[in-house]
């Protein structure tokens, strides 16, 4: 993942601020530069483009949250118990963080940054669970297993973004629910998904 340098993280970090708060990438220069506290001609300098800058927003984010969470499962094993993890990890950082949340929620079904950092690594939990015996679904239902889990942790994502839910409350129940869809015994599902949930780890 490229790193950015301190100009770069205001400018990104404006960035989602306003794209979040607005809901679209109509955002203007001297917005963009107002809010990340720079002249004018700093953004011009790092910025082609607002769409240009959202695409690339998003793809960091995209590479730094599904980085942390990959190096959170190294000496995890149990497909079914990174899934729970994954999935309320999401959820508890839309909690620590309002604005990543608000900007997830917004724009990851439409874009293909934000959408991979969903599925990557869980495409390859689940097919290695299907593998092992762990989930009961038809292979050739993937896609839509994918789309189940996405939609139910932006769900989640929403309940606690306008405090319907903790994040504990809506994490625990949506790995639950998800874990029990996919064929894990009901008991099984509740434990995986309130286990004490690790520290999400930084990236090097």
């Amino acid at each position: 993942m490229h790193s950015l340098n301190p100009v770069q993280r205001r400018i990104h970090q404006a960035a989602v601020r306003l794209f979040s708060q607005r809901g679209s990438v109509d955002v203007s220069i001297s917005d963009l530069a107002q809010e990340a506290g720079v002249a004018r001609g700093t953004i011009y300098s790092h910025v082609q483009s607002t769409e240009q800058l959202f695409g690339a927003v998003a793809a960091q984010l995209s590479a730094e949250m599904h980085g942390r969470v990959e190096k959170s499962f190294a000496d995890l094993a149990d497909p079914a118990q990174r899934l729970a993890n994954g999935i309320r990890f999401f959820i508890r950082r839309a909690h620590e963080d309002a604005q990543w949340g608000a900007f997830i929620h917004k724009f990851s079904m439409h874009n293909a940054s934000l959408r991979e950092m969903f599925t990557s690594q869980a495409t390859t939990d689940l097919l290695n669970g299907l593998a092992a015996g762990r989930y009961s679904f038809r292979q050739d239902q993937l896609l839509s297993v994918l789309s189940l889990i996405s939609s139910s942790v932006l769900g989640a994502m929403f309940l606690v973004l306008e405090g319907h839910r903790t994040w504990r409350e809506a994490g625990a129940d949506t790995a639950e629910l998800v874990l029990r869809a996919l064929g894990v015994p009901p008991e099984e599902a509740r434990q995986l998904s309130t286990r004490e949930l690790p520290v999400l780890p930084p990236l090097d």
